[in-house]
């Protein structure tokens, strides 16, 4: 049975450091539920309690599910990659206390933290990616993360392609799923990140099905994105200015990716994701707006 959530960047409550304020958790969870929303994940660690029967309570206070939790890491520093397990095993562990041990860790790169990447996210050529030998590096740090995360509490580790870091374009993530270990790392598919960083998404869930185990819906605007290519924006400026738009309102292949989950008899959670910076938009109606679109298309 698929299940549809939504998550606290849908709110502006990012990993960064960045200007702005976004909403206390209580708000965003009481206008998940409000807006017909099934789950939630955990956003930033801080941004929800980290005592496990404050955020079980914070949570099912608002009848909704804990699906899973994002954890940032720079892979591709091997001196990085005990931090990162350590970060890993701390989130792990909260979801495991608060009861939440099927919820998934979402690995990510550490996102927006290398220049390059940042300042030409949507625009990368294959001279801005990683060496060979940071290849290496990158994907046994994330094999490391999913393989303790495992062996503690049973948990499974999904990692999240995310533009502004260094597995963006299909080739990138191509490269990764080819050297790991498709029974440690699954995939989370995120329709928007994978359409920023110049692929079809669409192709994408039909190539990688049996890794995808976790799945993210966020639009992309292609207008934007040639304006961002055009005036030269960074991640951020991106973002401010709304390449992550309404679903339904870019150029995402939605009826087509619903009806091949429905197809495949898909059994697991959808979590939209509309990328706001802290203090941007209506993240409400926007949240009423995605979850009617969903729901239009048969979810």
């Amino acid at each position: 049975m698929i299940k549809i959530a939504n998550a606290p960047c849908s709110w502006g409550a990012l990993e960064f450091d960045l200007d702005g304020k976004s909403p206390g958790y209580e708000q965003v969870l009481s206008e998940m539920k409000e807006t017909g929303y099934e789950g939630t994940e955990l956003g930033d660690w801080g941004f929800m309690p980290t005592n496990p029967i404050e955020l079980r309570q914070a949570v099912q206070e608002y009848d909704l599910q804990l699906l899973g939790a994002f954890v940032p890491v720079a892979l591709s520093d091997d001196e990085a990659h005990d931090r990162g397990i350590e970060l890993a095993i701390k989130t792990a562990q909260l979801l495991y206390d608060t009861g939440y041990e099927n919820a998934f860790i979402v690995l990510a790169d550490d996102n927006g933290a290398e220049d390059v990447r940042t300042k030409f996210a949507g625009q990368i050529t294959p001279e801005m990616g990683l060496s060979e030998e940071s290849w290496i590096t990158f994907a046994s740090g994330a094999e490391k993360v999913a393989k303790s995360v495992k062996a503690t509490f049973g948990i499974r580790t999904v990692f999240h392609h995310h533009c502004g870091g260094y597995v963006e374009t299909p080739k990138e993530v191509a490269r990764l799923m080819e050297l790991t270990d498709p029974s440690l790392l699954g995939l989370c598919l995120d329709m928007g990140h994978y359409a920023f960083g110049g692929g079809d998404p669409v192709v994408a869930l039909k190539e990688y099905y049996d890794r995808i185990w976790h799945v993210h819906f966020k639009d992309y605007d292609p207008e934007v994105g040639r304006r961002s290519a055009g005036e030269n924006f960074d991640y951020f400026k991106s973002v401010e200015e709304g390449v992550f738009c309404e679903l339904g309102k870019g150029n995402v292949d939605f009826k087509s990716i619903v009806n091949m989950l429905i197809d495949k008899e898909y059994d697991g959670w959808i979590v939209v994701e509309q990328d706001v910076l802290p203090g941007m938009g209506s993240p409400k109606k926007c949240a009423l707006n995605n979850r009617n679109f969903i729901r239009n298309l048969g979810l």
